[in-house]
């Protein structure tokens, strides 16, 4: 499972969530996307659930200018240097071994360890097993919305033609069992992934 090249770097770390910093601003995953990171003896496996970009200088805050970005470039190319983009990830599973495993890490990623985008292979690997909702569910109380989440990450998997019949089932029947068999909640939930979801074969 090759990782692609490295575009964050971990700032604060716990067993359970982190925070990584890009090293550009505007080169950030998305809501709902799988990132890697390799330690010595593992490969952890991220989902990105909080994104925020602001002043690297508390006394620099960002104003409106009225301007485009195109514009603000190419007349004030330095506000762009006061910008950085943070985002926060719970661990949802980790590879040791040629094992993978879905469940927390031993040990929290390192600060300075390199984040990476998950690329297609790991995708569809890590995905082709229901397992990693247990997680989500367990630690939901970290996330703003665990229902919003979960469609951005079905969006990613469609995007990434990552996203079959089988797993879908598997998915929809774990939500249930996890939520108690809650039918409201689920018919609710896959109205709105109807519009977004796109199987492979």
């Amino acid at each position: 499972m090759n990782a692609q090249q490295p575009f964050a770097e971990v700032i604060e770390s716990s067993l359970t969530i982190w925070r990584a910093q890009t090293w550009q601003w505007d080169n950030f995953p998305s809501f709902g996307s799988l990132v890697t990171l390799e330690t010595e003896t593992r490969v952890l496996f991220g989902l990105v659930y909080f994104i925020q970009t602001g002043s690297l200088d508390p006394s620099r805050t960002a104003y409106a200018y009225k301007k485009t970005e195109a514009e603000l470039k190419r007349d004030q190319p330095q506000i762009f240097e006061f910008l950085h983009t943070t985002f926060s990830c719970l661990t949802i599973g980790y590879l040791e071994k040629d094992k993978l495993l879905y469940q927390l890490a031993p040990e929290p990623p390192k600060i300075h360890a390199f984040v990476c985008h998950a690329n297609h292979q790991q995708i569809v690997q890590f995905f082709s097993h229901e397992h990693y909702l247990h997680i989500l569910f367990e630690f939901s109380h970290h996330l703003f919305s665990l229902d919003e989440l979960l469609l951005a990450l079905l969006k990613n998997l469609s995007d990434n033609n990552a996203l079959t019949q089988e797993n879908l089932s598997k998915f929809i029947e774990t939500f249930s069992l996890l939520t108690a068999n809650d039918y409201r909640r689920l018919k609710l939930f896959l109205q709105r992934a109807h519009t977004i979801i796109k199987l492979t074969d």
